[in-house]
């Protein structure tokens, strides 16, 4: 019996206070939970979504929410079974009254594999009955006629042949199996499956119950496959069925079995957390489906229960498009087997949703959409581990070695599907709209790895030389931290150094102190000029509106005294990322919001003042956030046409004014070539270039990105003698010899160019 809401708010408030509120969750308090409702189940999807996402950063695939694409193979709608929700059973006589086989003969089986093959799935998914030939005259007669021992004896052979002949890595799901059986498929099927469903004998023992007459869904039956599943050391999928008729306890009971067996063998890949929902002409259609609410929080809970490493699968065609978002909260991070092809042919009123519309509908909740293989990534990871594709403990390991090099061939680095279906159709929309995209394509492209990372980087490259040419630009430059209080006569000093040295251009970042009220800024800029011919790039959008507010005038009115005083263009640094939430803990509530930041960038515009645009990336920020970053520039551009150049730049840890609680270390060198080639497609048309911030990427990831989609490197940074500590990026001076020797190395040429991109004369 579910328990009051009093009882619910007080068992999450005391998970809310844990590290790790799985490690404490007790049967009762699983049980208690699943009357989560309103408010209470707000604040439990919140505890369960996080725990899901601690699991995704301990495996390296943040943000990342998986689907497999495949094909749907009924290999017989016969069983022994008489389910009383059931759809999929017919019976020999309806068979034979619509012309259907008992069994899909081999050529009707390669027929639908490789239709999906040329669609790009990777997954040949075997369902079907449970033993028809112990029950069907029918079956027996053809498994006979055709030479096989038994349906499973058919199964492998159906599965050799697709692997043989599609290059498909199949799934069986063929109902109970002993451990015999298991062991005689496995060198076909990288992966398997069977749904515990419930643990309540009940359903199973009481006339009219959902299970009553099934043989094969004895609970200890099927628990005992898990178990042998485990033993022959099978990447194995299960799950449970919710509102066939389990109470509430039955349902935690179910759950907490799963991960029994996944502690003692660890061979669970995923649990499925199926909601029913009532057919027609079955015993149970007149039952109501199981309520969203009821269902989200069970998926929560299980979660919970699960804890951060395990996989959780909703199907997604088993929910309301417009509900699919509560899946995502409440911490499922895999949506299962989805077909282009062919239907579900469990429940076949429910279509399954579009890879692209599912992509968007993942995308809204702040998550990419990434194809896998049948098998999990960590378990191909782990049987990389060791020269003969085995893992240690699991007797054969988790693949067959006759079986392992047709999976790894599949898989990335990482063990994702090698190339996605899904990025191999968004790149190829890219190629011809390179900003036609829309922003879960976007986001889908900020995690591709491997070949299709290449892939991205080799399109934004095309893209960069079409749009600004093939030479890598470089300016001259010197910064200056105009913070420091420098008195005229030094800054007059240090640019006449710098020119000296070549220099073009003079950056100046911070506020000048206080004191010297909003006059400090003129007369910094006064003396810039006074120092000589140089370009001035000076003052970030918190600077100006505090230079306005000092001077107690409006925003227009002071930019043009800045550009009288000697401001030529202003850097549009301390973006961060345009959001407000993200902006909060970044700086800990210091940040300017985002409203105030983009008024002053446009007013500079309008000022006559153009700017740069930057993204400080790879904190706590999703991807979802980066894509919305880029739109928000990219609106700025087309209302303005102000922008000169747009800086990602790497977001480092050690270099945080602030405390930054659950950040994520710092991008990779992956996500960093990601967002640039993204950032490049994304802007085409609006901005043209794009610049490898070298001083936080360092020289080889800044030539890695050169070679996907930036054009520039930016300053060089001369320090000077005079006092190289008055520039705030001291002692990272570049050399033009380094930057010729990185452009050469990628076959480029160079070209020195002024703040505004135009040559150096």
């Amino acid at each position: 019996m579910l328990k009051c809401a009093g009882e619910v708010a007080d068992v999450i408030q005391r998970l809310e206070l844990l590290d790790e509120p799985w490690s404490q969750l007790s049967e009762s308090e699983a049980t208690t939970l699943l009357g989560a409702r309103g408010e209470d189940l707000e604040r439990l999807l919140t505890v369960a979504g996080a725990v899901r996402d601690q699991g995704l950063a301990r495996a390296g695939r943040n943000g990342v929410i998986t689907y497999s694409r495949k094909v749907f193979l009924p290999l017989t709608h016969l069983c022994r079974d008489r389910c009383h929700y059931c759809v999929f059973v017919q019976s020999p006589g309806k068979l034979a009254a619509a012309g259907i086989s008992p069994y899909m003969s081999p050529d009707e089986v390669l027929q639908v594999a490789r239709a999906g093959a040329e669609l790009g799935c990777k997954e040949a998914l075997l369902t079907l009955g449970d033993r028809p030939e112990d029950r069907w005259t029918s079956a027996r007669e053809w498994l006979d006629r055709n030479g096989y021992a038994s349906t499973l004896d058919y199964v492998g052979a159906m599965a050799k042949l697709i692997l043989d002949e599609t290059g498909l890595l199949p799934h069986l799901n063929p109902g109970v199996m002993s451990w015999a059986e298991m062991q005689r498929l496995k060198p076909v099927a990288p992966s398997m499956g069977m749904m515990l469903e419930t643990t309540s004998s009940r359903l199973w023992e009481t006339p009219g119950e959902a299970h009553f007459g099934s043989p094969d869904k004895d609970p200890a039956l099927r628990l005992r496959v898990l178990e042998d599943a485990g033993r022959s050391g099978i990447p194995f999928t299960t799950g449970v069925l919710l509102g066939i008729g389990e109470t509430p306890s039955e349902r935690v009971d179910a759950i907490r079995a799963l991960r029994d067996t996944h502690e003692r063998h660890g061979h669970i890949q995923e649990v499925i957390v199926q909601n029913f929902r009532a057919k027609p002409a079955t015993a149970m259609m007149g039952s109501a489906d199981l309520g969203t609410q009821e269902y989200v929080a069970t998926v929560a809970v299980t979660r919970l229960l699960l804890g951060p490493d395990m996989r959780v699968q909703a199907p997604p065609n088993l929910t309301d498009p417009a509900e699919l978002s509560l899946l995502v909260r409440a911490g499922i991070d895999d949506w299962g087997g989805v077909s282009p092809l062919t239907p579900d042919h469990v429940n076949p009123e429910r279509p399954w949703p579009q890879i692209t519309e599912l992509a968007e509908q993942t995308a809204a909740e702040g998550y990419a959409l990434r194809e896998r293989l049948t098998t999990h990534p960590h378990y191909i990871r782990d049987a990389r581990g060791t020269s003969s594709g085995t893992s240690s403990g699991h007797g054969d390991g988790w693949f067959d070695d006759r079986l392992f090099a047709r999976v790894s061939a599949l898989a990335d680095d990482y063990g994702l599907a090698r190339r996605d279906a899904y990025l191999e159709s968004v790149l190829r929309r890219a190629e011809a709209d390179p900003a036609g995209l829309s922003d879960a394509e976007y986001v889908a492209l900020l995690h591709a790895d491997g070949d299709d990372l290449e892939a991205l980087a080799a399109l934004a490259d095309r893209v960069r030389a079409a749009h600004a040419g093939d030479s890598v630009t470089y300016a001259v430059n010197r910064n200056l931290d105009s913070s420091l209080g420098l008195s005229e006569e030094r800054i007059a000093e240090l640019v006449g150094e710098a020119v000296s040295l070549g220099a073009t251009e003079i950056c100046a970042q911070g506020p000048v102190p206080e004191h010297l009220g909003a006059a400090g800024y003129l007369d910094f800029a006064r003396a810039v000029k006074r120092g000589g011919p140089v370009h001035l790039h000076a003052f970030r959008p918190a600077e100006v509106l505090d230079g306005a507010a000092r001077a107690g005038v409006e925003l227009a009115e002071w930019l043009n005294a800045l550009a009288g005083a000697g401001v030529d263009t202003v850097p549009g640094t301390a973006a961060r990322i345009l959001d407000d939430a993200v902006r909060e803990r970044l700086t800990a509530g210091t940040d300017i919001p985002v409203g105030e930041w983009e008024r002053a960038i446009i007013a500079a515009h309008r000022a006559g003042l153009r700017s740069t645009a930057t993204m400080v990336y790879g904190h706590v920020e999703t991807p979802a956030q980066q894509v919305a970053h880029l739109r928000r520039i990219t609106s700025i551009a087309m209302r303005t046409n102000g922008f000169t150049e747009f800086i990602p730049m790497p977001w480092l840890p050690t270099e945080s004014p602030v405390r930054v609680e659950g950040h994520r270390g710092g991008p990779t060198l992956r996500e960093s070539r990601a967002v640039y080639a993204v950032a490049r497609l994304m802007l085409t048309g609006h901005i043209d270039h794009v610049q490898a911030a070298w001083t936080k990427l360092g020289l080889r990831g800044a030539q890695l990105v050169l070679a996907g989609g930036a054009d520039d490197v930016g300053g060089v940074l001369l320090d000077g003698d005079l006092d190289p500590l008055a520039g705030p990026e001291q002692g990272r001076e570049l050399t033009v010899a380094d930057v010729q020797r990185l452009a050469a190395e990628i076959g480029r040429s160079t070209r020195q160019r002024t703040t505004t991109y135009d040559d150096v004369t």
